[in-house]
């Protein structure tokens, strides 16, 4: 069975990995995720994923592993809405999403010597009315301070949810249907008993 690595820092992809039942090693890998100009979100979350995919394997000398790269953005408008720069803006992109519908799409690329496979899964997510105080308690928690479109499904953001269509895990971060789909094919086992 080939060796899988995660090029993510995400907590959440480590726990999401994890619930499968999937060994797997870290990798750090830095990439410029910054938008090309006029580049449509779903291109550029599979550019991600692919980039974080191929920067950890060009770090491997093991030819037979695989390393797993992914990218999360939340979509409004056919606007990407990235990790908040600041306070203002999470209250903002937090009063933009309420009361409304948005996109969430999680690109995953599995690379490998042979090459490198990218999958993208598209959610939708409907917030309820968010009032401004709500908004602001929520900032002042500390979470919407890492997370794509200022909020984590599966934390206290969760009481915005009025309804999802699709994939949870993917809004989360790793759809984990297609990520055990993908492994299964490039011979990388999930449902194990040593996970990290």
């Amino acid at each position: 069975m080939p060796a899988l690595y995660l090029a993510s820092a995400s907590p959440r992809r480590r726990e999401l990995l994890t619930q499968i039942g999937v060994p797997f090693s870290l990798l750090s890998v830095s990439i410029d995720e910054t938008p090309i100009e006029s580049e449509p979100a779903d291109v550029y979350v599979q550019r991600l994923a692919r980039e974080k995919a191929l920067a950890g394997l060009a770090q491997l000398e093991d030819s037979s592993a695989c390393v797993l790269g992914a990218d999360t953005t939340v979509v409004l408008d056919q606007r990407i809405l990235g990790k908040p720069t600041d306070k203002a803006d999470a209250l903002a992109t937090l009063q933009a999403l309420s009361g409304r519908e948005h996109q969430v799409m999680t690109a995953i690329a599995l690379a490998s010597n042979s090459g490198c496979t990218v999958r993208l899964v598209t959610s939708r997510v409907r917030f309820r009315h968010i009032c401004d105080d709500e908004a602001e308690a929520y900032w002042a928690s500390g979470e919407p301070r890492d997370k794509a479109g200022s909020y984590g499904i599966q934390g206290w953001g969760a009481v915005f949810v009025a309804g999802l269509e699709g994939s949870y895990s993917a809004v989360v971060g790793l759809p984990l249907c297609e990520t055990a789909q993908m492994l299964n094919a490039h011979g990388v086992a999930y449902w194990t008993k040593s996970s990290v």
